[in-house]
């Protein structure tokens, strides 16, 4: 059992995602719930899309044992209740990871989109 444990850890470690080191750009497009866009340009020394955006002070949430549960996004709030949510996209594919674990890299470009329903 324990060589199983090791041997996932090890395979975790070697393909875990991998931020790009020292200065990027990158563009962050946010579509709100009333269909207006916003477009950001980050320069940024962060490895991982969280830290970029919290470094615009661009996103809010809640810790989870995931990593951040993004609820805020350019100041508008998004009601789990009434199944709102913000879609993260990259050139318009949707993440696999969460703002936590995606890596960046400069001149990428991403969406933010307040979205509703499950």
């Amino acid at each position: 059992m324990l060589v199983l444990v090791v041997g996932a850890l090890l395979i975790y470690n070697a393909n875990k995602p991998v931020g790009q080191e020292g200065g990027k750009k990158l563009v962050v497009t946010v579509v709100h719930g009333d269909g207006s866009s916003k477009d950001f340009s980050i320069a940024t020394d962060a490895e991982f899309l969280r830290g970029a955006l919290e470094e615009q002070s661009l996103i809010e949430g809640s810790e989870s044992e995931y990593g951040l549960f993004v609820t805020g996004v350019d100041g508008e709030t998004a009601d789990s209740d009434q199944q709102q949510w913000w879609c993260f996209t990259k050139g318009g594919e949707m993440l696999m990871t969460g703002v936590d674990t995606t890596p960046i890299a400069d001149g990428e470009h991403y969406e933010i989109t307040f979205t509703v329903g499950w």
